[in-house]
This record gives structure tokens, sequence and C-alpha cells, in this order.
């Protein structure tokens, strides 16, 4: 039987009242050692004496969502994970603000760093989201992923 895809977008910035309530959820799952996150923060960079106020990420939703679930389960048959969560956001995103929660928890703390350092680099290579750097000045710039 197929699982289905996850859907992974939020819209907007990610809550950090939402990251806390998924790390609480996990307390009741007692075989897990250790929880490994992520948190993708936009930041206020300065290009050519601009400076970013805001990023506005669009994807190609199903494409991005298929490439997302590529990436957990190679993540899951690689790594001797409990589980793992992963949530980017859709639209305007503000300095400061959160845009990526990666949370990856495992019985021992050496496979979650690494488990979550190769879903972090799968994600930033691999999966077609867009972000529009929005500059002060109400002009912008495509981003390019480094």
């Amino acid at each position: 039987m197929e699982k289905k895809v996850k859907n992974v977008f939020r819209q907007g910035a990610i809550a950090p009242e939402f990251i806390a309530e998924s790390i609480a959820k996990h307390q009741s799952k007692t075989e897990i050692g250790a929880h490994d996150i992520f948190l993708g923060q936009v930041r206020a960079d300065k290009i050519d004496g601009k400076t970013v106020s805001a990023i506005e990420y669009t994807a190609y939703e199903s494409m991005a969502n298929a490439k997302f679930n590529e990436i957990r389960e190679n993540t899951f048959s690689k790594f001797n994970i409990t589980c793992m969560h992963i949530y980017h956001s859709l639209g305007n995103v503000g300095v400061g603000e959160i845009c990526l929660f990666v949370f990856v928890s495992s019985p021992h703390r050496r496979v979650a760093f690494e488990a979550l350092e190769y879903v972090v680099e799968e994600i930033k290579a691999e999966v077609p989201v867009f972000g529009k750097e929005l500059f002060q000045d109400d002009s912008y710039q495509w981003k390019v992923n480094t």
C-alpha cells in the first residue's frame, strides 16, 4: 500500500507556538532518546545596498511535496530514526521569522544529528521551492540557495 504524500506547506511564517506543540507531542514516545531541530529563519541580508525585508515563497506544490516525500523516505531508509516532520512556508515571511522547520527523532543523538543534516541539504538541493527576496524599497530579486 502506497503512503499518501503529505502536504508540508504552511501559509506564512511558522509560529513558535506550532514548533513548541510539535515538540511536546513527542513526550509520550518513550523509545526516542534524541531530537534534532533545524529552523530556517529569514535574514535581513544587505544586497547591492538594499536590505531584505521578507521572502515570498512559491512552489510547484504537488512536485515539491513529492520531492519532500522522496527525501523523507530516503532518510528513513538511510538512518535509524523514529520520526521526522518537515514544514515549509508559502507566501510572505518577514525577516526574523521561521520559514523551514525540520524535526528528526531517533533513539540516539548522533543519528538524529546526521539525519537532520542530510534532510536539510537534500531540501536545499532538490526541492522546487522558490524565494523572492523583497527589499525595503519594494524592489525584489529571486533568491539563489547556497
